[in-house]
């Protein structure tokens, strides 16, 4: 019993040792003014840089969001362009086809359904001529509306 009652103060003078070591230290001010403003002021400047950060992250993702979409715009004008070209190319070479059986009936002895297609591929092949031209000037102004919009914005 008298183990245990020896075992109880030692815990109870550790545990008073404790207690006025926290109160002590809760009890102190700061050691060195100098080092408390010096932490204040580096706590401030990671602040700001956090902050700078922040806003250039976003800066950063509202330019890549600006730019995908970009792209994928100047992709769909191609895709458009594109088509129009096929179908060109498909009206160019029909239209091809049609001559050289326009000149072959012509040295043979004119047909006037043949004169008739040769001139209908013609006019669809102008048409597609037309569309092409029309996507691509589409294409052209898609690319610059941007750019005049940035001139103005700068110049403004």
């Amino acid at each position: 019993m008298s183990d245990i009652s020896a075992l109880e103060s030692r815990i109870t003078a550790a545990l008073d040792r404790i207690r006025k070591g926290l109160e002590a230290k809760n009890a102190q001010t700061p050691a060195d003014p100098g080092l408390q403003a010096a932490l204040e002021e580096e706590r401030a400047q990671n602040a700001e840089l956090i902050e700078r950060v922040r806003v250039l992250k976003e800066r950063q993702d509202t330019q890549v969001a600006q730019l995908a979409t970009r792209a994928d715009t100047q992709s769909k004008h191609l895709m458009k362009l594109d088509e129009e070209l096929q179908q060109l190319r498909a009206s160019n070479v029909q239209l091809r086809e049609m001559n050289a059986k326009l000149r072959e009936a012509v040295t043979t002895g004119l047909a006037p359904e043949l004169h008739d297609a040769a001139v209908a591929a013609e006019i669809e092949a102008l048409s597609a001529q037309r569309s092409a031209d029309a996507a691509e000037v589409d294409a052209i102004l898609a690319e610059l509306k941007p750019l005049i919009e940035e001139a103005t914005h700068a110049a403004g």
